[in-house]
């Protein structure tokens, strides 16, 4: 018999702890029901249920279902996209995108997406790495685009692209006189930071990166919107970094390239392992297109993959 019919027989069983009450559900007699889910602890080499005045899990059992739960949503899902592809019917693609991406970008991202693919919605939102990769793991997005430094279990990247970080600084500032600087300039300013929580790894990475080149920043303030980001920037709280495109937004702010390039902003798209969206793959190569259609930012190198995502930053 089908394994999966097996495992879909023991999750009944397991759900309702009676063998009677499960066979009714299944439409089946007992006997027969009785018979598939002793073939299934033979086939596992394990015991899956104590079977006394009542039916209980047994400690395998329990790990069991937990996963024969799991591979069987899996299963139906894909199925599912295998029929639909089969059928030239595809699911929209739900993508998570970082609040701080342009909005020239996600116009041309999704501009080029109607183009290569009429056929399928692509349902954009705005979300934090973070959240990104909670939903995720539930499955109620198809695909996110990440901030690196990120721990990935359970996903796939695509390919990744670079953008070199510099300073946001008022134009009022000393510093501003200076056509490049370097993270040890900025000692005594504060820093306006994303929140911790929204890429906790990238938060840590960057301001590892910052006391390593001599800029101990006096206090962090933290913003999520880049019109926040100014503002606080405007009122003297700090400088922040940034690719160069917030201070076409404020003519009171400038920006700065930093020396040797010691912080940069890292995005790959990534989607689940298991079952993925059948376009998400292309979807993945269609945005480093776009990505690096901006002249600075450019592919991150291949090498870079195979190391630790936690010493990125400030070590190319």
């Amino acid at each position: 018999m089908d394994p999966l019919r097996k495992l879909r027989y023991f999750v009944v069983v397991a759900e309702e702890l009676h063998f009677g009450r499960a066979a009714q559900r299944l439409n089946m007699a007992q006997p027969p029901l009785s018979q598939r889910i002793r073939e299934l602890e033979r086939d596992l080499g394990a015991r899956l249920f104590d079977r006394g005045r009542t039916v209980e899990l047994t400690e395998a059992g329990q790990i069991l279902l937990a996963e024969a739960r799991d591979l069987l949503a899996r299963w139906d899902r894909a199925k599912t996209l295998v029929g639909k592809a089969h059928r030239g019917e595809t699911d929209a693609l739900r993508v998570g995108v970082p609040p701080e991406l342009a909005g020239r970008v996600l116009a041309a991202i999704l501009t080029a997406f109607e183009r290569q693919h009429p056929q399928v919605r692509l349902d954009l939102q705005e979300l934090t790495t973070a959240e990104q990769l909670r939903l995720l793991a539930d499955r109620q997005l198809d695909a996110g685009l990440l901030q690196h430094p990120v721990d990935i279990i359970g996903l796939e990247l695509g390919p990744a692209v670079d953008t070199p970080l510099g300073i946001v600084l008022h134009r009022d500032s000393p510093l501003a006189a200076k056509s490049a600087l370097a993270l040890a300039d900025l000692a005594g300013h504060g820093l306006v930071l994303f929140p911790r929580a929204t890429a906790p790894n990238l938060y840590d990475a960057t301001l590892r990166t910052c006391w390593e080149h001599g800029f101990r920043p006096t206090r962090v303030v933290h913003a999520r919107n880049p019109e926040f980001v100014l503002g606080l920037v405007l009122s003297g709280h700090g400088v922040a970094f940034d690719q160069g495109m917030v201070t076409q937004k404020e003519p009171r702010v400038v920006w700065r390239p930093l020396t040797g390039n010691p912080l940069h902003r890292r995005m790959s798209l990534a989607w689940p392992t298991t079952a993925p969206h059948p376009v998400a793959h292309r979807f993945g190569t269609l945005i480093v297109e776009v990505l690096r259609a901006d002249g600075v930012s450019t592919l991150a190198p291949a090498q870079d993959e195979a190391r630790p995502w936690n010493v990125l930053i400030g070590r190319r």
